[in-house]
């Protein structure tokens, strides 16, 4: 097997092509499981009897993790070879969805969970960081755009096919099915991806990435308790204290550190901190909005677990077609017009979406989800491509790497915040009378339990109040969505950078240094 360092010439290896093969084969994996547990997550609540809370976990153990180990796993692909830490990254990828298949409780479920985002944080930086090993510039863009579609078309894809699988086999399949997609692609990184790395990259800080893992543990944990807890709860106190404590010792760190693994003091720079926030905002919606629409979709409306999928295909339709058109839209209108546009048509459709009412039915929810994609799309690709063309020419690498674990942050915090408010408000506006204390502490766990025990006992009261509580909780959660939008599109049209993309300003980039114009053409695509 080829050896290939960053200092080896790069688009002669006639196998590249084959290799890219490898490389989206591994990414179209994780995009399968980004949406597929948010369709399978009804199901599972009523299988396993998971709370609200629980289903947060579900969700966040992986985010968490992906997010805390992303960065120290790129560094130890460049160390010690990226085609080995690929294979192990889907080896651990397929271990983790096995046990999670054959889960039997919660805890399992979660754990599983975990054990994915440690796979998931090793494939997903590596998977882009061969690319400039392998090609040229001339053909680096076009690669790009390849995997980055690999990823983008398994977004679509995982609510059907985890609907299909719902609807046909027992909820374990969602996992079961990642077996032959990891398999598939550690093969294909076995015969056809050369070894690359670059040995003269900064070893990994244990540490850093010990107070990472531990401060985000910490703050999740804190935001999902306290709705059942109180916001007063000691341990809930004591975990934000915790949080406050080990966040700001990774900060303090990591300035000191010559080479830091998280350089925090990229924030200073006004183009890349305004972009980074906006681009983290948008997941911190997305994620919000992929763990609350399902169960309303399934459970409220009535639909199948194929049907909930397919009826989430026009956000990620607008998503998708929104994204590939935005960059044209950014070079004829700059790019800080048109981020602050799509969160504008953001915010619209998220306070249009608060106005769902249990009646409304799915020709109401199609409308504003519809809007919901394009203002995703046309607010995060200008955003990332903006952050990304602000960084100095010496710190391309660290700073993309700093922009996907906040745009994970903001994807984790988004699950156990927006998550935690649903909960909290379905809890006090569900109408338990009459039923038994133990009961009814049971229903107010999730839409979920109360129809479940609404179904047992007979009560069309529980069932109707349990939709009209879930339904209330909802409209809160977009409305906070759309005023978080609206406040984050002032920020952009007020301090974004207003320059236009375009060969001027690549011509500028490029006496920066090359690693700004391959950042800047990598994130057009």
């Amino acid at each position: 097997m080829v050896t290939v360092t960053n200092s080896s010439p790069v688009g002669s290896d006639p196998r590249r092509w084959w290799a890219l093969g490898a490389l989206v084969a591994s990414m179209l994996t994780l995009g399968f499981d980004t949406t597929i547990l948010n369709v399978a997550l009804p199901t599972m609540a009523e299988r396993l009897g998971a709370t609200t809370e629980e289903q947060q976990w579900m969700a966040d153990a992986y985010i968490v993790v992906f997010a805390a180990l992303m960065l120290p796993a790129g560094l130890l692909g460049d160390r010690f070879g990226r085609r080995r830490m690929l294979i192990t990254g889907l080896g651990i990828f397929l271990v983790g969805s096995l046990v999670g298949a054959l889960a039997g409780d919660v805890d399992a479920v979660i754990a599983a969970r975990a054990v994915m985002g440690v796979g998931a944080a090793l494939v997903t930086p590596l998977a882009l960081s061969v690319l400039p090993s392998l090609f040229a510039p001339g053909e680096r863009t076009k690669a790009v755009g390849i995997v980055s579609a690999g990823s983008t078309l398994g977004l679509p894809l995982g609510p059907i096919i985890g609907g299909w699988l719902l609807d046909h086999f027992w909820w374990g399949s969602v996992f079961l099915i990642n077996l032959p997609m990891a398999a598939l692609g550690i093969a294909a990184c076995v015969f056809l991806l050369p070894e690359t790395r670059d040995p003269a990259s900064p070893r990994v800080d244990v540490a850093s990435a010990a107070l990472t893992a531990a401060g985000l543990g910490a703050l999740v944990y804190a935001i999902i308790e306290a709705p059942t807890r109180g916001w007063g709860d000691p341990l809930v106190l004591t975990a934000f204290a915790a949080a406050a404590v080990l966040i700001t010792a990774l900060v303090l760190r990591e300035r000191r550190v010559e080479r830091p693994m998280l350089d925090m003091t990229l924030l200073a720079h006004c183009g890349f901190l305004f972009n980074t926030l906006a681009a983290t905002l948008v997941m911190f919606v997305l994620s919000g909005l992929l763990f609350v629409l399902p169960p309303y979709l399934q459970v409220v409306l009535g639909h199948d677990a194929l049907g909930t999928g397919v009826r989430l295909l026009p956000m990620m339709g607008g998503l998708i077609i929104a994204a590939r058109a935005a960059q044209p839209v950014v070079a004829r209108f700059g790019a800080r017009a048109v981020v602050s546009a799509g969160l504008v048509v953001l915010a619209f459709a998220a306070l249009l979406g608060s106005r769902t009412s249990v009646d409304a039915g799915y020709g109401f929810t199609v409308l504003w989800l519809s809007v919901v994609g394009f203002g995703f799309g046309f607010s995060v690709v200008p955003a990332m491509s903006g952050a990304l063309g602000a960084l100095p020419a010496d710190r391309a690498g660290s700073g993309s790497g700093l922009l996907m674990t906040l745009r994970q942050v903001g994807g984790a915090i988004g699950v156990a915040l927006l998550g935690s408010l649903l909960a909290g408000a379905f809890r006090d506006r569900l109408d338990v009378t009459g039923l038994p204390a133990g009961v009814a502490d049971t229903a107010g766990d999730s839409v979920v339990a109360a129809h479940v025990i609404a179904d047992r006992a007979h009560a069309d009261s529980l069932a109707a109040s349990a939709n009209a509580a879930y339904v209330h909780g909802m409209g809160l959660v977009l409305l906070v969505c759309g005023i978080a939008a609206l406040v984050s599109a002032l920020l952009a049209a007020a301090f974004l950078p207003g320059t236009r993309p375009g060969r001027a300003a690549d011509a500028d980039a490029e006496e920066a240094g090359p690693a700004v114009v391959a950042a800047r053409a990598d994130a057009r695509q």
